[in-house]
């Protein structure tokens, strides 16, 4: 989805964002009616805050690949589990472990080796992707605040919903008639992403968190290599490093607070 994203670098934002929750919709709507379950959901407020703010975190990042190599601005979005702990912290009363901070300082020194030693860095295209990464984390602080109230494919279909609205009202000054195989790239946005968040549930269901968390960030590596030999971008060292660093403070904080959790279930 990724690749397609930066391969449809000419086509505005707003019309990316527009296909790729028009083709989820189909199967996050055929989903909903097969199983007979309830469109509208149990909190309309709190679905309809998560799609917008979901929604602005989307067409941050899809305009932030304008201006940036897709694996960087890929790796600079996965700062929302960041933000998602400084927010919890003042919405939700959770308590964030000094080790974690460390772990987050961490990630951020990847951002700032990124930002200043790599020349190539846009700083419009780094602000967008950060953006992104700020309006991500609190999106987990409302499915957080959601919980189980809510299927989960009803959360999703709120958000394809309000993205595919708004996205084409937004879209249409910036209208770019797609051509020829444009069309079904377009259309693909939706299905890739569909069927990426899918396969990422049902690894969260079947195993564990320590597991599969860390395998997530893989994403990051499959999108460098298809910046390299797709789009015949160029990663310097201090960009690879900074990617590292963000990424191994993010997965030694996943790990870290996994730990924690079981620590207190046995000591219950």
């Amino acid at each position: 989805m990724n690749a397609i994203v930066k391969h449809l670098v000419h086509i505005n934002a707003f019309q990316i964002v527009f296909f790729r929750s028009i083709s989820s919709l189909v199967f996050t709507f055929g989903f909903l009616l097969k199983y007979k379950i309830p469109l509208k959901g149990n909190n309309q407020k709190l679905l309809i805050t998560r799609g917008l703010v979901g929604l602005t975190s989307m067409t941050l990042f899809f305009m932030a690949t304008k201006y940036l190599a897709i694996g960087t601005a890929v790796s600079l979005r996965y700062m929302a589990p960041i933000f998602a702990g400084i927010f919890a912290v003042f919405l939700l009363k959770e308590v964030i472990k000094p080790l974690q901070w460390i772990f987050f300082a961490m990630a951020f020194s990847g951002v700032i080796i990124i930002k200043g030693f790599d020349s190539q860095m846009d700083a419009t295209g780094l602000l967008l992707a950060i953006g992104s990464a700020i309006f991500s984390g609190f999106v987990y602080v409302i499915i957080s605040k959601i919980g189980k109230s809510e299927h989960p494919v009803v959360v999703v279909n709120y958000f394809m919903i309000i993205s595919t609205i708004v996205g084409g009202v937004l879209a249409i000054p910036y209208w770019i008639n797609p051509v020829g195989l444009e069309w079904g790239l377009l259309l693909a946005l939706g299905v890739f992403g569909f069927f990426g968040q899918v396969f990422m549930t049902k690894a969260f269901q079947v195993a564990t968190t320590n597991q599969t968390a860390p395998l997530k960030y893989l994403e990051v590596i499959f999108t460098v290599l298809f910046g390299v030999f797709v789009f015949s971008e160029i990663y310097t060292l201090w960009s690879l490093l900074g990617i590292a660093l963000i990424i191994t403070g993010l997965i030694l904080n996943i790990l870290y607070k996994k730990r924690v959790e079981n620590k207190q279930k046995h000591q219950v």
